[in-house]
């Protein structure tokens, strides 16, 4: 499945709609996409509702835009992981770690 970005939102609060895979073969367009989402707005939810795999490179794209965030004084959650892709992120611990408040990943 081919990669898409879409961004959505404000300068308050930016949503970065996800789909197919985030691996090696998408990771300078991924992290380039989050990075100007975190520069745009305080808040950046990333949507991984249609996100079918995430390796490792997919997550230090998430970590990276986190950083960058919190650096910023704003925030980076993601929602709406959902099989696999939940998995992985419960494991290496970025789901709870970017889960927006009140919200599950998985």
């Amino acid at each position: 499945m081919a990669f898409g970005a879409r961004t959505s939102g404000g300068p308050t609060r930016t949503v970065v709609t996800l789909d197919g895979e985030c691996d090696l073969a998408v990771r300078e367009e991924l992290t380039a996409t989050l990075l100007a989402a975190v520069a745009a707005a305080r808040t950046v939810v990333v949507d991984l509702l249609h996100v079918t795999f995430i390796d490792s490179t997919g997550v230090h794209s998430l970590v990276t835009a986190h950083h960058a965030a919190l650096a910023a004084g704003g925030r980076l959650h993601v929602t709406n992981a959902t099989g696999p892709v939940a998995t992985v992120l419960d494991l290496t611990g970025v789901g709870p770690l970017l889960a927006e408040p009140g919200d599950t990943v998985g």
